[in-house]
């Protein structure tokens, strides 16, 4: 077993301005650009709602020059 696997620490779920998710430390300052996204827990409640909410892993640029693409 892991230490991960047994962290009972907060956590909280970030994200940064490409709407990609991660998962931080609740007592750490967060890093530069990363914004708090309003769930916090253990960290597997934090990874199991990550999996619930990020469903299109292409960062938000991206699906913007698709979409702009598509509709050309």
């Amino acid at each position: 077993m892991s230490d991960t696997d047994t962290d009972q620490g907060r956590y909280r779920v970030v994200h940064n301005d490409e709407e990609q998710y991660s998962i931080w430390r609740a007592d750490r300052e967060l890093p530069a650009g990363w914004h708090d996204e309003g769930t916090a827990g253990t960290r597997q409640e934090c990874l199991d709602h990550i999996g619930r909410v990020w469903t299109d892993m292409r960062p938000l640029s991206l699906r913007r020059s698709l979409a702009g693409a598509a509709g050309a």
